[in-house]
């Protein structure tokens, strides 16, 4: 088994699951390459009895014979048969489980679950089969299922109304790393790189192990970026569309939603999103949204004082936003591209929407660094649109609504040296805090909270202005 950096809660319920002293039936899932494969290999402290994945788009006949080569190489016997039915295949399975079960804890570990469920195949009631009348049974036995595609093992399988019902003991969703837990990957694999380096390197393709494991040693952020995006065999310059159509069986209305929000970075709401994508149907939308909100592409966020109807949904994926502002439609190829827009509009454009992106996956974070880590507060945006002329309006990136009368008004710049307040910028914050609370009429303190990569130039310019700084530094904390 190989070392698992970072995952420390899943880790801890992993071996809780290994210590229960029950029988386990654990739904995990989580986009494609964000590790969950690797996790459930060496997550536990035994080796796993059995393993076997789906093939993507294979026939039934070819998902049977995958079946029977994965059990042969388990007994590590004489070729077996391949199944005529997956009743059949799961009879075999516990046929060889039994023995195993009576000894001791035993795991196994069904990958790709929704690729195996073809189209009258009758592997889902086949597994239920399997889990109910014989697996539920054996104290000792521990069954993982994992897939890819999030929407699908939510429907099919957690929220199941059938044989599934209710049985699904544990279910983990696997997110892509944070900022400590990449910095500890990159770290753990010999990659020397600093702070701000490594928040670009997140910030063009987030917390995903498999394109970080791709990193070498030595490399600078232009030639990381310049190698895995911007040349012909990059593993990031054909992943987009792999991506989306391996989790989505119609992606194309998927990949309209993302390139929709990609768009506006104050993102859309539900009929915006509809309007811009020319969905037809409310219902579809929904789902849509859904299942690209539980697969980590987007986020909802609700607005200050309103209801989830009023949602504001954004694109948060980090590769995907890198892949849509510099990749898609441009030709531009080979050593030097990244530094050729690293100067550019579309560059500032990008950096202070992806880095706003990340402040709002790593609220727990920031709440640490205000110092109230343990007051209940609820995370929010909020915009104001001026009816009239005489009307200003106002946006709040992250708005932290505290339990103790206060609101953390908070405004996120990405800049790469000390930013520094203007004295239009002072105008433009003043404003802000006077528009919010004359639309919102809060009588809660309000306090202006600047996050920056490295800190305030000249916030004693403006006594009282800015009540907390915060810089990127908090990001690396565990």
């Amino acid at each position: 088994m190989e070392q698992v950096v970072g995952r420390t809660e899943e880790r801890l319920l992993l071996n809780k699951i290994e210590k229960s002293g029950e029988s386990e039936l654990i739904a995990m899932y989580g986009r494609r390459r964000v590790g969950k494969t690797y996790l459930i290999r060496n997550g536990f402290s035994k080796e796993i009895a059995f393993e076997f994945s789906g093939i993507h788009h294979a026939t039934l006949n070819q998902q049977l014979e995958n079946f029977s080569l994965a059990l042969t190489k388990a007994t590590g016997g004489l070729p077996l048969a391949k199944p005529e039915s997956w009743i059949a295949a799961f009879q075999m399975l516990s046929q060889y489980l039994t023995p195993l079960v009576k000894k001791e804890r035993t795991i196994i570990f069904i990958d790709e679950f929704p690729w195996i469920n073809t189209a009258r195949s009758g592997f889902l009631p086949a597994f239920e089969n399997f889990w109910n009348s014989w697996a539920s049974k054996e104290k000792k036995l521990i069954v993982v299922i994992c897939g890819s595609a999030a929407s699908w093992m939510i429907n099919k399988v957690i929220n199941n109304r059938g044989g599934l019902h209710n049985r699904v003991t544990r279910r983990i969703r696997l997110l892509p790393f944070t900022i400590s837990e990449t910095a500890a990957y990159l770290k753990h694999r010999k990659i020397k790189l600093d702070k701000y380096q490594l928040l670009q390197v997140y910030m063009a393709m987030g917390g995903i192990p498999q394109y970080l494991k791709e990193i070498e040693p030595g490399e600078s952020v232009a030639q990381i970026i310049d190698r895995l995006f911007f040349t012909k065999d990059g593993l990031l310059l054909e992943e987009f569309k792999n991506l989306y159509y391996s989790l989505f069986d119609k992606a194309e209305n998927h990949i309209d939603i993302v390139q929709a929000l990609a768009k506006k970075n104050k993102g859309l709401t539900r009929t915006e999103i509809i309007n811009a994508c020319k969905l037809s149907s409310g219902g579809y939308a929904t789902q849509l949204l859904a299942e690209l909100a539980e697969s980590g592409f987007i986020t909802p966020h609700i607005p200050f004082g309103k209801s989830t109807k009023d949602a504001l949904y954004k694109l948060t994926d980090e590769y995907s936003i890198f892949y849509l502002k510099f990749i898609d439609g441009n030709k531009a190829t080979g050593a030097g591209t990244w530094l050729k827009f690293y100067s550019g509009a579309s560059w500032k454009s990008w950096s202070g929407y992806a880095f706003e992106s990340i402040c709002m996956k790593h609220t727990a974070q920031i709440k640490k660094a205000i110092g109230i880590e343990n007051v209940y507060a609820e995370i929010s945006v909020w915009r104001y649109l001026p009816k009239n002329k005489e009307e200003q309006g106002a946006q709040i990136d992250l708005l932290i609504d505290r339990n103790d009368s206060c609101i953390n008004i908070c405004e996120i710049k990405f800049s790469v040296a000390a930013f520094e307040i203007s004295k239009s910028y002072e105008r433009e914050l003043n404003n802000k805090l006077k528009v919010f609370q004359l639309q919102t009429g809060t009588r809660k303190a309000l306090f202006l909270t600047m996050i920056t990569t490295y800190g305030l130039k000249n916030a004693t310019n403006y006594p009282g202005l800015v009540q907390k700084e915060i810089t990127m530094d908090i990001f690396f904390k565990d």
